[in-house]
């Protein structure tokens, strides 16, 4: 072959090798854009499939509660629908909200979804901690076409939005997270102990109420009592009875003046319904009443100690279930009591929600998860199957299954229709809030324990309020 050609050859040969590696690096490309689709799809709003996240492993940390039982009792089924392996954490309540906090602060992902209140919402979505969810929400390609975010009731929804700005109410800006069940603060009482008392209904006002609760001291042999409310010096004290009549008395915590958090827990409300509050307490609560949290406060009016609680409504609940306490089957709801004319019936609330850590690296499968233990169905079996006992979801209380379950408990379900259009989260949302309300606590029991005027404890606690938010930032 002459020269001319072999460098004939050569540069066929480097043409087709040239043609060839194109032709390698484009099938490459096609496979790469193959392979991104799904996720592209998803991203931009395309439909929805349960396993799309499949092969993902997250972690949840869950509160040692009924609501958090109800998801662990489902997980087998929710694995096997979405291909997504869960590994979880339940943690008693005294120390979860700690073991907690520092998970977060490590800023590694671990665990993508957890439990959480509102209150903590304010600390940890204003840390960074918490991812918005209304991009979720709105993606049909991200949530199921049947999820409907309309059925939750507005003032549980609306607990956990805020637009991170102090002194801004609950309810404006993101979606923090999404409700599991909720707690509202009502009056509970042993029918026993009225029939014997010769009490006809429960009382109507809060002056009715202290007359009752006297009048029941004793009512069940020595040791036994009017009415139970939380004491310890912790914000757990502040937001059942006490904030729920704190609202029915038309008080405020804060108020937004000149740019500035003000407290006004020394306005003429707020001393009005502490004075009756701590009254009330000192007429004809427990002995021991600094000492006492949700548990105490159950288990008294469980064992027939106490024959009222002014408390989460699902206390009432869960010793009142065949064969869960001494007084199972005797104890009824009512609304809080009356304080004044021109406020409607209500109360404070508190929510479990579940939320997504920011810094998740697996959020697809985190919302995943999220939705399947806040959908309409998980709410029905867990209200019906399981102790969801407040469920979040309008569809549930209109269910036949759940208003069978639940007409055995007298005056619970009239009592959630005349509170539920003004039950939401009473407190202004700030970033101090445990801090300001572990003070209030302690200043409540100065007044019960050491019969403190209440008028100057109140201004005194208000100065101290005042100078904690100081430090907040309004913008």
């Amino acid at each position: 072959m002459s020269k001319k050609g072999w460098i004939l050859t050569i540069l066929t040969m480097i043409l087709l090798l040239t043609m060839a590696l194109a032709g390698c690096g484009g099938g490459s490309k096609q496979e790469a854009s193959k392979e991104q689709k799904p996720a592209e799809q998803a991203a931009s709003g395309g439909k929805f499939d349960w396993k799309m996240a499949s092969g993902a492993t997250i972690n949840v940390m869950l509160n040692k509660h009924p609501y958090a039982d109800a998801i662990i009792k489902r997980l087998p089924e929710f694995e096997q629908k979405t291909g997504i392996k869960v590994n979880y954490s339940v943690t008693p309540e005294e120390n979860y909200f700690d073991k907690l906090t520092t998970a977060l602060n490590a800023k590694n992902g671990n665990p993508d979804v957890f439990m959480t209140g509102s209150y903590q919402m304010w600390e940890y979505a204003t840390a960074g901690y918490m991812e918005a969810l209304d991009n979720y929400i709105k993606d049909p390609g991200k949530t199921s076409p049947d999820y409907d975010i309309n059925d939750f009731y507005e003032g549980i929804l609306a607990g956990d939005r805020w637009d991170l700005k102090p002194g801004h109410p609950a309810g404006t800006g993101s979606q923090w997270a999404i409700p599991l069940a909720f707690e509202t603060n009502t009056l509970m009482y042993n029918k026993k102990a009225f029939e014997k008392a010769g009490i006809k209904e429960p009382p109507k006002t809060f002056d009715e109420l202290v007359d009752v609760a006297k009048k029941l001291n004793g009512w069940n042999g020595p040791g036994s009592y009017g009415i139970a409310v939380r004491g310890t010096r912790s914000w757990a004290t502040i937001h059942p009875g006490y904030m729920t009549a704190f609202y029915l008395d038309g008080a405020k915590d804060f108020a937004l003046e000149n740019g500035k958090l003000v407290c006004k827990l020394d306005s003429p409300e707020a001393i009005d319904v502490t004075k009756k509050f701590t009254d009330l307490i000192k007429a004809a609560g427990p002995k021991d009443w600094t000492n006492y949290t949700w548990y105490q406060v159950g288990a008294d009016l469980g064992a027939g100690k106490a024959a009222m609680i002014y408390d989460a409504d699902i206390l009432g609940f869960f010793q009142n279930v065949p064969g869960a306490s001494a007084e199972s089957g005797n104890i009824a709801w009512a609304p809080g009591p009356k304080m004044k004319d021109g406020v409607p019936p209500g109360a404070n609330e508190w929510i479990w929600s579940i939320a997504m850590n920011s810094s998740s690296k697996n959020k697809q499968a985190a919302w995943i998860f999220m939705q399947f233990f806040t959908s309409k169905e998980h709410d029905l079996w867990g209200a019906t199957q399981a102790e969801v006992v407040d469920p979040a979801r309008k569809s549930v209380w209109a269910d036949q299954k759940f208003i069978d379950r639940m007409k055995t408990q007298t005056g619970y379900i009239e009592t959630f229709k005349t509170i539920i259009d003004n039950t939401s989260i009473k407190f202004t949302p700030q970033p101090e809030f445990f801090n300001t309300t572990t003070e209030w606590a302690a200043t409540l029991q100065k007044i019960v324990t050491q019969n403190a005027d209440v008028q100057a404890s109140m201004k005194e606690l208000t100065a101290k309020v005042n100078d904690m938010v100081s430090r907040i930032r309004i913008e």
